[in-house]
């Protein structure tokens, strides 16, 4: 393919939900990939007064190399830094009504993400299309759900007082003990 019908394609199958596409980044990659070795050119077109398309496809040391990614890819977790587990480990700095009000406009957002998720899957489903090609949209969907009812849980206890807001980080009993062990 062309990079440009790559990111086409990309987008049709909705590659956009788990990386960033651009067509000038996919251009670059795929000059990359051809200067290691990983793809090569197979052709040149030229559709009217456009400028000539080259076509690539993937070598075999390509091909390796993407299934050795994937394997390690899916085997080992990866540290990742979401800007929501930030946010978490920082929340104590708002007041409990506003920690309150954005977890429920999380889990608003995150139920219309996830409604998409069934929306895709159920599309998916009608197709026939074999669930192995769309296990990135069920796990999608459960890393959601699980998502989901941790918030909605932990909501509900800030709502209910469950959660105590003020008040000193360490209980009284814990400093005096912390400074009888220091003696």
């Amino acid at each position: 393919m062309h990079p440009y019908e790559m990111f086409q394609t990309m987008l049709q199958r909705r590659e956009d939900r788990n990386v960033k596409v651009r067509p000038g980044t996919l251009y670059h990659q795929v000059g990359r990939l051809a200067d290691l070795g990983y793809a090569e050119a197979v052709g040149t077109d030229r559709a009217g007064n456009r400028p000539e398309r080259t076509t690539y496809a993937i070598t075999d040391a390509g091909r390796t190399a993407l299934e050795a990614g994937l394997r390690r890819m899916v085997a080992e977790p990866a540290d990742e830094y979401p800007q929501f587990g930030l946010a978490v480990s920082h929340v104590d700095n708002l007041p409990v009504e506003d920690v309150a009000a954005a977890l429920r406009a999380r889990i608003s957002a995150l139920r219309t993400q996830r409604d998409g998720y069934d929306d895709a899957a159920t599309g998916l489903q009608a197709k026939g299309l074999a669930e192995r090609y769309w296990l990135d949209v069920s796990y999608a969907r459960a890393m959601l759900t699980a998502q989901l009812e941790w918030l909605s849980a932990i909501a509900d206890r800030l709502d209910s007082g469950q959660i105590p807001w003020e008040g000193p980080a360490l209980p009284d009993e814990h400093l005096q003990n912390s400074k009888d062990t220091t003696r």
